[in-house]
């Protein structure tokens, strides 16, 4: 080989980058702790190049499990199990499939321990042996919960652990029909650099847990903390490893809790659960419309009841409003349970379209319960509770209101109006107010008046009693 072609092979060599990122690919001359591609941390390795390194895995020994065609794969192992609990099993897509792994993440308090202890206590009185592992707390205070919930079974094995290689020993010692570990970020393992929660430990953690969730045919549900912008904390290849990825949301300061399904494998994602967080426990409500709506006598002036959709499951909520004169020069304008932004553009559209003088009085807004009422669809109804509370006349007895209002002050369609109508009708509510257009693609429930509008004046004339027929403006 001559001394040009020896140059050229080692430039060659040099100009290959000695480390890869093993997310993205990308390539760098020097070893550093975070991608300047993807931005991943720890994914960056030496790149050992093309036949170089370790051998490439090559097959020594025939498959355990042949291949099959598709129509000879039996599929009464992987149907799905109920928990128990009607609302989990509504998100889960009908109950846990054996093998499965779902990840359940929320904020601290929300109650994610205090359901699960449930669910693996509910599992455990049906005869299967469940394993809980918590590496948060310590087995006497999990005792503590389980007592004050009453979710005390023998079949229910409780085990404190953060070491990965003990949590896969008991395991093998209990073969449990189900395991719940609160939560991933707590445990290591000793073969794998770094602290518990860090990027390598979380992917070895979870990798382990889903290899034996398979190879034993065994659901896993995995605890997992969320950061501050509400995401889950962790690598994103762990919502690509696990099977099922929950949210549970819910205010600290309310009892109503939220879960709903990110990803699912097994089942829908438009699914939304409501339990009922007390001092005795967590218990699922099928009928959770009884929370947003104030037991006051309807011709109370600033209230309105709309209806939301949550998936696809109809809540009735009702919004209340109070507008009073202000005494400082800018006004208040003050939500609770309803997006701000949606509020000042309502107020701006009634004070433009419809000469609603507000620009002087503080208005404050806010929802029953703790519901929140943020979709578009909610829109006339914050228009007439603002309306109802300026003019100091309530809307018609047995009103909702359904509808997003425009800049222009038209009233928009919105979709679902038909679950959201029988959701009225089934509550009592006797008049709807929708957008023009709707009675031709819904069927109007029995007992139920709809009456279409296509601008705000003709809403306002429509949902306010009848002893105020004159346009909004004038003096309270």
């Amino acid at each position: 080989m001559s001394p040009t072609t020896t140059r050229r092979a080692d430039r060659s060599a040099d100009a290959r980058p000695a480390f890869r990122c093993s997310e993205c690919g990308w390539g760098a001359s020097k070893w550093v702790g975070r991608c300047g591609e993807c931005q991943a941390w720890g994914t960056v390795a030496e790149d050992v190049g093309p036949g170089g390194g370790a051998p490439r895995t090559v097959a020594v020994s025939a498959a355990r499990n042949p291949a099959r065609p598709i129509h000879e794969i039996d599929v009464e192992a992987a149907a799905a199990r109920p928990t128990g609990v009607a609302e989990l099993d509504r998100v889960l897509g009908g109950g846990l499939v054996p093998g499965a792994v779902v990840l359940l993440a929320g904020e601290p308090g929300v109650g994610k321990s205090t359901l699960l202890l449930d669910v693996a206590a509910r599992t455990a009185r049906s005869g299967r042996k469940v394993l809980y592992v918590t590496g948060e707390e310590s087995a006497a205070q999990v005792r503590l919960r389980a007592g004050r919930i009453r979710a005390l079974d023998p079949h229910l094995l409780l085990a404190d652990e953060t070491d990965l290689a003990t949590v896969l020993g008991h395991i093998e010692a209990v073969d449990p029909d189900m395991l719940v570990l609160d939560s991933v970020q707590t445990v290591a393992s000793a073969q794998i650099e770094g602290a518990a929660g860090g990027v390598a430990q979380v992917r070895e953690v979870t990798a382990a847990l889903i290899a034996a969730a398979k190879s034993r045919g065994m659901p896993v549900v995995l605890v997992g903390h969320v950061t501050k912008d509400g995401s889950v904390a962790g690598p994103r290849t762990l919502e690509h490893l696990v099977d099922v990825v929950c949210q549970f949301e819910g205010d600290r300061h309310a009892r109503l809790r939220l879960l709903r399904a990110t990803k699912n494998r097994y089942g829908p994602t438009d699914e939304v659960g409501c339990f009922d967080l007390s001092e005795h426990g967590i218990v699922g409500l099928a009928d959770p419309s009884g929370l947003f709506t104030s037991r006051l006598a309807s011709d109370v002036p600033g209230t309105c009841l709309t209806v939301t959709l949550e998936g696809r499951r109809p809540l009735a909520a009702e919004v209340q409003a109070l507008v009073a004169p202000s005494v400082v020069p800018n006004p208040r304008r003050t939500t609770s349970g309803v997006d701000g932004s949606r509020l000042a553009m309502v107020l701006a559209v009634l004070q433009r379209r419809l000469g609603a003088r507000l620009a002087d009085q503080d208005v404050y807004l806010s929802t029953v319960g703790g519901a929140r009422v943020v979709e578009p669809a909610a829109d006339l109804a914050l228009a007439l509770a603002a309306v109802s509370a300026r003019e100091n006349v309530p809307v018609h007895p047995g009103l909702v209101a359904v509808g997003e209002v425009g800049l222009a002050g038209e009233i928009r369609p919105v979709s679902g109006v038909g679950r959201r109508l029988a959701e009225a009708a089934r509550l009592g509510c006797t008049r709807a107010v929708v957008p023009l257009g709707t009675l031709g693609e819904v069927a109007v429930p029995e007992g139920l008046r709809v009456l279409e509008v296509g601008d705000l004046a003709a809403a306002v004339l429509a949902g306010l009693a009848p002893t105020d027929r004159d346009a909004p403006g004038g003096d309270a």
